[in-house]
């Protein structure tokens, strides 16, 4: 049995996500501390208690993902459970480059709560969408988006086959709706985001990111990261600085994050954190080895990896 790890990344959220946990495990609480001393941010109170609106704004968010993800990773390690490589989506990359050490958790953490800052602020004014397409493939989108006529609207997010992210203004992702359905789309469904990520929309933010990224140190990755630029892993001669600086506003090819670590043999994938999408990715995927399919967002979830891991190793 081979593990990989998947961390979802923003649009994943919802208030109460990791409630239980927390509320059952120590050290689930002492993660959450130390993000909330390194930030100055009430993480906890965004996550558990606060509204809708406020934990969906971008600044809010990936700080909240994050650290549940980190603080399931701790029990996840408790329990001697370690993955080889992993791969996330987005924010999740950053989860992926915490866990493999390449990046410092306090470096880690002071980076995203950047990130979310000038994603949320360094955005030209306007309203902005993204909006998953569910049964087309990649060279239906890329077409349908080129015959946009009023608005702005790019392909993004390739997750999986048939399911791909548009970003744009509000009258691209509408008119996108309608070209998808009209070209035989099964889904059209507006995500729970708030800006045009993963486009030159947000080109400042990307240079202010720079700026931050100047001031961290790369360590020697401990484990396996696909990345989302091209799927490929990252290596010693990778420039994890401008990667990084780009990711912001580069499509995600987490399609082909999936088959990369197919091909290194993982059979075994556990999400960790917030959501099951990223596990749906992988079930729609083809994959010539048999697979487990694993999450961990709650107690019982949790549980049910560890058994589920112990009785099939």
């Amino acid at each position: 049995m081979k593990i990989g790890f998947l961390f979802p990344g923003q649009g994943s959220q919802i208030v109460g996500m990791g409630k239980d946990l927390y509320d059952k495990y120590d050290i689930v609480k002492k993660v959450y501390k130390k993000v909330e001393n390194i930030t100055g941010i009430n993480v906890t109170k965004f996550s558990f208690e606060g509204s809708e609106d406020e934990l969906n704004k971008t600044q809010n968010t990936q700080l909240c993902i994050l650290t549940l993800s980190l603080a399931i990773l701790e029990l996840l390690k408790r329990n001697n459970i370690k993955a080889e490589i992993s791969a996330g989506l987005s924010l999740g990359e950053y989860t992926a480059l915490i866990y493999s050490n390449a990046i410092s958790f306090e470096e880690g953490i002071k980076l995203v709560q950047k990130r979310g800052e000038y994603m949320q602020n360094l955005v030209p004014k306007g309203e902005w969408l993204m909006a998953a397409i569910l049964g087309m493939n990649e060279e239906e989108v890329i077409k349908i988006c080129k015959n946009v006529k009023n608005g702005f609207a790019i392909p993004v997010n390739f997750n999986c086959p048939g399911q791909i992210v548009v970003s744009g203004d509000k009258d691209g992702i509408n008119e996108i709706e309608q070209l998808a359905k009209d070209s035989g789309a099964k889904k059209v469904r507006i995500l729970n985001t708030s800006g045009p990520f993963h486009t030159e929309k947000l080109i400042e933010a990307s240079k202010a990111l720079k700026e931050e990224l100047n001031k961290i140190t790369i360590n020697n990755f401990q484990t396996k990261v696909s990345k989302n630029i091209d799927g490929k892993i990252y290596t010693e001669k990778d420039n994890i600085r401008e990667i990084l600086e780009k990711h912001i506003i580069s499509p995600v090819y987490f399609s082909k994050c999936i088959k990369t670590m197919l091909n290194e043999g993982v059979d075994t994938f556990i999400e960790v954190g917030p959501g099951k999408t990223l596990s749906g990715f992988v079930k729609r995927t083809p994959a010539t080895q048999e697979l487990n399919i694993l999450n961990v967002n709650n107690i019982e979830s949790l549980e049910n990896t560890i058994n589920f891991l112990n009785n099939n190793n």
